[in-house]
């Protein structure tokens, strides 16, 4: 193994090499164009497997519905272009504004009011880049990640990526089903039992199934449609509240946290967990397939990545306007208050959910369905409602994001595809399963709690997905003249270690608390040598990719 580390042979996988020089389907059978483009340019030339795989990949999603670019002027920017190209950016910004991110915002603006807003500036920004490498990699090889993975890794490595993916993905669902049950709960002014509302979203994901049958583009408007509940509902209560705009100018622009405590700065940490999710990269390299791009011309794979650069920072520009609106709303509202005042204004308002609300003289601390009861308390009922119409929205609006992230790593990892409908029940059963044990045998609270838990499992997967699309992104034998240069290089690589440095001192923060029993810490032990063991062969595997072109490859 370390052989092969400092020869940069064996990092690569034996049973499927990315691409041949041989022929121009061996890569992959359902990418004509990009296929015969790489074997026309010896960049993106690998080194010759012994035991190539004898069939190719089977199709993946929009290989028979692709989106036309219209034809103009390349030498000037077009609407029509951007408008051809927009969809992919918002849907994998939900990821942003799922029920996960929801919490850590309002417990950000209720303990330390508005300093962690430039939290969620940078890390939307990180995001922004990351998720950028990502579609890069999709526009230029014509494989998204989990299908580079498969000809890039061993077995073995590529079978516990596609797992820990699949643990994201499932605490993800979690997520959505929390958020979705909660919602209704309110909506429906405790009608709809929590535990009948994680039954419920079995039923609403298959409905949503349905919008396939109409379009990818109608399917794209159907989630901006529901990015925009979520900008009126948040909107709204943003503008009821009306925060100080001075100081939230100032949390946004200026550094620090004056005055924090260590609870504080646990949430800012968080915060970047929550927003950068792991499957979110193996999304997006997926969803910008897509579209119709001949990448024999390498100036139209140039026009794509700049097209898919602007509709990406202005859909994650939307998500940040609709994290800060949650955020202000409750560093204005419950900022400073202990858990005492808000109980008696909950008394004034003469609210039904009065046995939610804590009476002691403790901080208040909030959650997405404690804060949906404070804004009703605050600002009327219609508040309630209105902040449960966007967390239903959040929630449900993850839900095929989910379905697209698992199919694509299913089918890459694995070389296996499901029906739809296969999938998402598959990963909607999973979720369901000690979601609705929680809801059934404990209490709403510790259901909303389990949001953090399930920030700090996603946290812990990121590195299987962000190791290997700065690794791809950088290797110039898959991206030819489209891999990053020595400043790219070192900005992805500083951006990635800073991000799972983040994700690892939150990590150790939440699960220092559940391994006390000797049982568990013989089960994290045993993984932590997994974990330990295939993310330096990642890291290696990255450190070999970044190798300069050897001179014959340079001089044909």
């Amino acid at each position: 193994m370390m052989s092969g580390i400092l020869n940069g042979t064996s990092l690569y996988s034996e049973s499927y090499p990315l691409l041949s020089n041989d022929t121009g389907n061996e890569g992959n059978g359902t990418n004509e164009g990009t296929a015969s483009n790489i074997t026309k340019n010896k960049l993106y030339s690998a080194e010759k497997s012994p035991n190539p795989i004898k069939s190719a990949p089977k199709q993946t999603y929009f290989a028979d519905e692709k989106i036309t670019i219209p034809d103009t002027d390349s030498n000037s920017f077009s609407f029509r272009k951007l408008w051809a190209f927009t969809g992919p950016g918002f849907l994998i910004s939900i990821a942003f504004l799922d029920p996960g991110n929801i919490q850590c915002d309002l417990q950000a603006g209720t303990s330390s009011k508005y300093q962690l807003l430039w939290v969620v500036l940078w890390s939307t920004v990180l995001g922004f880049f990351i998720q950028w490498l990502s579609a890069r990699l999709g526009v230029v090889t014509g494989l998204h990640l989990a299908e580079v993975c498969y000809r890039q890794y061993r077995k073995w490595p590529r079978v516990f990526i596609w797992l820990m993916m699949e643990i994201a993905i499932i605490g993800s669902d979690m997520q959505e089903v929390i958020g979705t049950a909660i919602a209704l709960y309110l909506l429906s002014n405790k009608m709809i039992p929590v535990w009948a509302g994680v039954l419920i979203t079995v039923v609403d994901t298959f409905t949503f199934l349905m919008l396939d049958k109409y379009g990818l583009r109608k399917l794209e408007l159907f989630f901006a449609i529901l990015i925009g509940v979520m900008a009126a509902s948040f909107g709204y209560e943003f503008f009821v509240v009306t925060p100080d705009t001075t100081e939230l100018l100032k949390g946004l622009i200026i550094p620090g946290c004056k005055g924090c405590d260590s609870h504080s700065l646990l949430i800012g940490v968080g915060i970047v967990g929550a927003i950068i999710m792991p499957h979110n990269l193996y999304l997006h390299s997926g969803l910008v397939k897509s579209r119709e791009i001949d990448h024999a011309k390498p100036a139209k794979v140039r026009e794509a990545n700049m097209y898919y650069f602007i509709e990406t920072g202005i859909a994650l520009a939307v998500s940040l306007v609709i994290n800060v609106f949650v955020l202000a709303v409750f560093a204005h509202g419950v900022f400073g208050k202990t858990n005492h005042e808000v109980r008696e204004i909950c008394i004034a308002a003469n609210s039904s959910y009065l046995e939610t609300m804590q009476d002691d003289n403790l901080m208040a601390d909030m959650d997405i369905y404690k804060g949906g009861i404070f804004l009703g308390c605050q600002f009327g009922v219609a508040a309630t409602y209105i902040w449960a119409i966007g967390i239903l929205a959040a929630g449900q609006s993850s839900t095929m994001t989910g379905c697209y992230a698992g199919q694509f790593a299913m089918e890459g990892f694995l070389n296996l595809k499901w029906c739809r409908w296969k999938r998402v029940l598959f990963t909607r059963l999973v979720a369901i399963l000690p979601t609705f044990s929680i809801a059934f045998y404990s209490n709403i609270e510790e259901l909303s709690g389990m949001n953090d838990i399930l920030n700090a499992l996603m946290s812990l997967q990121l590195p299987f997905a962000a190791i290997p699309t700065v690794a791809f992104t950088s290797d110039p034998r898959i991206m030819g003249e489209f891999a990053n240069g020595r400043f790219m290089r070192t900005l992805a690589l500083s951006c990635m270690f800073g991000v799972l440095g983040i994700n690892a001192t939150f990590l150790l923060f939440q699960v220092a608390d559940f391994i006390d029993n000797w049982l568990i810490q013989i089960g994290v032990l045993i993984y932590s040598v997994f974990y330990v063991t295939i993310c330096t062969y990642l890291v290696a595997h990255m450190i070999n990719s970044m190798r300069p072109l050897p001179p014959k490859a340079n001089s044909s």
